[in-house]
Protein backbone atom coordinates (compact mmCIF):
# COMPACT_ATOMS: atom_id res chain seq x y z
CA UNK A 1 0.00 0.00 0.00
CA UNK A 2 1.42 3.42 -0.94
CA UNK A 3 2.04 6.16 1.61
CA UNK A 4 -0.64 8.28 -0.04
CA UNK A 5 -3.17 5.46 0.27
CA UNK A 6 -2.27 4.92 3.93
CA UNK A 7 -2.78 8.63 4.67
CA UNK A 8 -6.13 8.58 2.87
CA UNK A 9 -7.24 5.46 4.75
CA UNK A 10 -6.41 7.09 8.09
CA UNK A 11 -8.25 10.28 7.14
CA UNK A 12 -11.29 8.24 6.09
CA UNK A 13 -11.52 6.77 9.59
CA UNK A 14 -12.01 10.30 10.93
CA UNK A 15 -8.52 10.99 12.21
CA UNK A 16 -6.98 14.46 11.98
CA UNK A 17 -3.27 15.13 11.52
CA UNK A 18 -0.81 18.00 11.43
CA UNK A 19 1.83 17.98 8.70
CA UNK A 20 4.43 16.84 11.26
CA UNK A 21 2.21 13.97 12.38
CA UNK A 22 1.73 12.82 8.78
CA UNK A 23 5.50 12.95 8.19
CA UNK A 24 6.27 10.97 11.33
CA UNK A 25 3.48 8.39 11.24
CA UNK A 26 3.57 7.58 7.52
CA UNK A 27 7.27 8.28 6.84
CA UNK A 28 6.40 10.96 4.27
CA UNK A 29 9.06 13.53 3.38
CA UNK A 30 6.62 16.16 2.08
CA UNK A 31 3.20 15.82 3.76
CA UNK A 32 1.82 18.95 2.11
CA UNK A 33 2.45 17.38 -1.31
CA UNK A 34 0.55 14.24 -0.25
CA UNK A 35 -2.40 16.41 0.83
CA UNK A 36 -2.21 18.42 -2.41
CA UNK A 37 -2.19 15.19 -4.42
CA UNK A 38 -5.21 13.80 -2.56
CA UNK A 39 -7.07 17.07 -3.16
CA UNK A 40 -6.20 16.83 -6.87
CA UNK A 41 -7.71 13.33 -6.86
CA UNK A 42 -11.00 14.85 -5.72
CA UNK A 43 -10.93 14.33 -1.96
CA UNK A 44 -12.19 17.23 0.16
CA UNK A 45 -9.36 17.63 2.63
CA UNK A 46 -9.67 20.64 4.89
CA UNK A 47 -7.04 22.33 7.03
CA UNK A 48 -8.58 23.48 10.31
CA UNK A 49 -6.55 25.78 12.51
CA UNK A 50 -6.48 25.38 16.28
CA UNK A 51 -4.84 27.61 18.86
CA UNK A 52 -3.56 26.05 22.06
CA UNK A 53 -3.37 27.66 25.50
CA UNK A 54 0.10 29.05 24.71
CA UNK A 55 -1.23 30.93 21.69
CA UNK A 56 0.39 28.62 19.13
CA UNK A 57 -1.70 27.91 16.03
CA UNK A 58 -1.49 24.57 14.21
CA UNK A 59 -3.28 23.31 11.12
CA UNK A 60 -4.95 19.91 11.29
CA UNK A 61 -5.89 18.11 8.08
CA UNK A 62 -9.17 16.22 7.97
CA UNK A 63 -11.36 14.62 5.34
CA UNK A 64 -14.74 16.29 5.01
CA UNK A 65 -17.75 16.72 2.80
CA UNK A 66 -17.72 19.67 0.42
CA UNK A 67 -20.47 22.24 0.74
CA UNK A 68 -23.00 22.80 -2.03
CA UNK A 69 -21.32 26.12 -2.78
CA UNK A 70 -17.96 24.40 -3.30
CA UNK A 71 -19.44 21.81 -5.63
CA UNK A 72 -21.21 24.56 -7.57
CA UNK A 73 -17.95 26.52 -7.85
CA UNK A 74 -16.21 23.42 -9.21
CA UNK A 75 -18.86 22.93 -11.86
CA UNK A 76 -18.71 26.63 -12.75
CA UNK A 77 -14.93 26.39 -13.15
CA UNK A 78 -15.25 23.35 -15.41
CA UNK A 79 -17.85 25.03 -17.58
CA UNK A 80 -19.39 23.02 -20.40
CA UNK A 81 -16.89 20.16 -20.02
CA UNK A 82 -18.67 18.99 -16.85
Amino acid sequence: MSKKARVLEALQTGEQFTAKQIAARFNVKNPREVVRSLRADGFAIYANERTNSKGQTKSFYRLGTPTRAMVAAGYAALGASA
